[in-house]
């Protein structure tokens, strides 16, 4: 069915990571992940409630569309009645599709590929009403349709699940609601430690015994880890002593799960290329979405293992559990309704948070008015600020959509800085030393710096600096000389690359260290986060681009 009409499409997901989009004809105009209004994350939650309480004008909305179970939607009667009379008003439709089939929708509607090869890895989503499980799934993209090729159950395949207990039974970190997940600390350890010495331990649990690698004990706590609240893991504990004795054995493990996790990934997109070929030799794109995908350091490696088959990879900006609303609706735009492909310019938006106007500005600046002061400044009076080695973090118009600050809700500073690394993980993010910052970098520059000429707009992976240029940016590069880039374009967001041009015209350097605005907290969404995380950190400045307003403390 083709329309030249306006149709609005609402999608939405009340399960862990809760989020709502609204899309117009085709072009998602809003998506909200709940962590970042309730604080608290990977929250569950009335994700439609959610919806009316942030939109207005939903009254001329034409399709709803969910994920399975249905169940996390139909717990909240009330909102889900409240949208069904809307779209029954409308002669519209209600449809629920899978988890693992609105992942790969994401990952694929949101590429530039009009084939591709598309793969989902994660923890487990369900399939249907009847409540099958899967843990990965195959697709083929062709066009505006998504042909489903193999579902894998999580006896089969589990990395996610995995990953999920090896995170809290033996590195004692966080695994979901509600502080977050910490599988990105272990892959920072990884690069320290000794890859080979637990690797064919990691394996067989990747493998032979994933079943029991990823079982959750029934009495684990709900809620975060505590130390001394969870049980021991029958299986996982073992390699839980190991991780007691020292920092570098912790690392060693890492590394061990790492490096055996890669292998895994390769072994099994070498065989899934080799399938698709069946049905088509043209396949040489890959698009990769569910949590497994957060795995920068895997997904950097990919083009290196397949140099031949793999011509482009792309992973969506939100990959994991808050994009399954955003792909449910790009299922429904594309595949169900047939609409064209969006020709994007250069990449799919990941800015599609909430705009907040001068009102809710200058409503959060009376309520901080004791304890702040506010200069009116331009992008030039900041780069020299940078230049001088001031931290400062940034809140310009919507919000990035996923799990990375891409500049509208960032931490800048100067990556020269052999001590900034050190500065920042101790004066603002409270967190491991050994953890990593982003560079931001000019996309025009990209192959001057790094081993491959990539588009990585999302922080989607990491790669080496080419030899020495790592010494030059020592703030944004990791033990391994390595860093996980984030490629800025014109297309993409003006005022970030605009400001990067400025301060490699300043600097000779076209690269920022960038890191999300938060403190173990979701990343800000409004101003007023945005001012409590800056005078409950040692921040130097806080900048407001669209207000050119500059926030410092009141001596």
């Amino acid at each position: 069915m083709k329309t030249n009409k306006l149709t609005k499409i609402v999608g939405s997901w009340s399960g862990h990571d809760c989020s709502f989009c609204v899309f117009e004809n085709g072009m998602p105009t809003v998506h909200a992940e709940y962590e970042r209004y309730n604080r608290e994350k990977s929250p569950s939650g009335d994700a439609l409630n959610f919806l009316f309480d942030r939109c207005s004008n939903l009254d001329d909305v034409d399709h709803f569309i969910g994920c399975y179970p249905k169940g996390k939607t139909l717990h909240y009667d009330e909102s889900y009645q409240k949208i069904k009379k809307i779209i029954e008003n409308r002669n519209g439709t209600l449809r629920f599709i899978s988890h693992h089939k609105a992942h790969a929708a994401h990952a694929f509607y949101s590429s530039k590929f009009n084939n591709a090869l598309v793969i989902t890895l994660d923890g487990g989503g369900v399939e249907d009403d009847r409540g099958g499980e899967s843990a990965c799934t195959v697709w083929m993209g062709k066009g505006t349709k998504l042909h489903h090729i193999k579902t894998f159950k999580p006896h089969e395949i589990n990395i996610g699940g995995v990953w999920t207990r090896i995170t809290r039974y033996i590195f004692k970190l966080q695994n979901g609601w509600p502080l977050g997940s910490q599988e990105g600390t272990v892959m920072a350890m990884a690069s320290m430690g000794d890859p080979n010495k637990y690797f064919d331990d990691f394996w067989r649990m990747l493998t032979e015994d994933k079943v029991i690698a990823s079982h959750k004990p029934v009495d684990q706590p709900v809620g975060p880890y505590v130390p001394g609240k969870d049980p021991v893991h029958p299986y996982l504990d073992h390699w839980a002593q190991i991780a007691q004795n020292s920092e570098q054995d912790k690392f060693d493990l890492a590394a061990g799960l790492q490096k055996a996790t890669e292998e895994l990934i390769k072994q099994f997109i070498f065989s899934m290329i080799q399938n698709a070929n069946l049905y088509d030799t043209s396949l040489n794109h890959l698009c990769i979405a569910g949590g497994v995908a957060l795995n920068s350091v895997a997904m950097g490696k990919i083009k290196d293992w397949f140099p031949e088959s793999v011509k482009e990879v792309y992973i969506p900006p939100v990959p994991y559990d808050g994009g399954l609303c955003l792909g449910a609706a790009q299922y429904l735009w594309h595949h169900i309704l047939d609409n064209k492909r969006i020709q994007w310019k250069d990449n799919f938006s990941p800015f599609l948070g909430e705009r907040w106007d001068q009102n809710h500005f200058n409503a959060t600046l009376s309520k901080f008015a004791d304890e702040i002061e506010v200069t009116k400044v331009t992008d030039s009076d900041v780069i020299e600020l940078l230049s001088t080695q001031h931290i400062i973090s940034v809140f310009n118009e919507g919000s990035e959509s996923g799990r990375r600050a891409l500049g509208n809700r960032s931490i800048l500073a100067d990556p020269r800085c052999e001590k900034m690394k050190d500065k920042i993980n101790e004066r603002v993010k409270h967190r491991q030393w050994f953890r990593p910052f982003a560079p931001s970098i000019l996309r025009e520059e990209v192959s001057k710096w790094f081993v491959r000429d990539v588009d990585s707009p999302y922080m989607q992976f990491v790669l080496k600096f080419k030899e020495g240029r790592e010494k030059e940016v020592p703030a944004v590069a990791h033990y391994d000389n390595t860093a996980r880039l984030q490629t800025v374009t014109k297309n993409d967001n003006l005022w970030y690359y605009n400001f990067l041009q400025m301060w490699f015209k300043k600097t000779g350097t076209p690269i920022l260290l960038n890191t999300s605005f938060n403190d173990r907290e979701p990343i800000c969404e409004n101003s007023f986060h945005a001012i409590s995380c800056f005078l409950n950190t040692e921040i130097d400045y806080l900048y407001f681009p669209e207000y050119s307003s500059l926030i410092k403390r009141s001596k």
